[in-house]
């Protein structure tokens, strides 16, 4: 299951460093697949859609930090937490219950992004 960034957000910066996806982004801040990952140009997500990894995607937050939950793998296969959870200082990056996904998903997802 992915992570999520409450409301209760005081944009610290703490998270962003910590993420190995760059999954986390700056309120108001446009997101791409690309960014910091291995994808590149016209590829196939892991629905089997093809997406452009470069293209610029709407921010999910104008008002606080937030996470794509595409990108976001809970550090699975780098950490054995989620290092945005584990520095956050306001407790505010908690389970997405919208995005269930087992363990073998997340890693599957960390060997897409970064092409392994």
């Amino acid at each position: 299951m992915a992570i999520i960034i409450t409301d209760e957000c005081i944009n610290c910066d703490a998270c962003i460093s910590e993420c190995p996806n760059n999954a986390i982004y700056e309120p108001d801040q446009e997101w791409s697949y690309a960014d910091e990952t291995a994808l590149s140009g016209t590829v196939t997500g892991l629905n089997g859609e093809e997406i452009d990894a470069d293209a610029q995607n709407d921010p999910i937050s104008d008002e606080f930090y937030y996470i794509v939950p595409e990108k976001c793998t809970e550090c699975k296969g780098f950490h054995d937490e989620p290092q945005c959870a584990a520095v956050c200082p306001v407790d505010c990056c908690v389970d997405d219950d919208n995005n269930v996904e087992t363990e073998e998903q997340l890693l599957e997802k960390k060997a897409w992004l970064h092409g392994e």
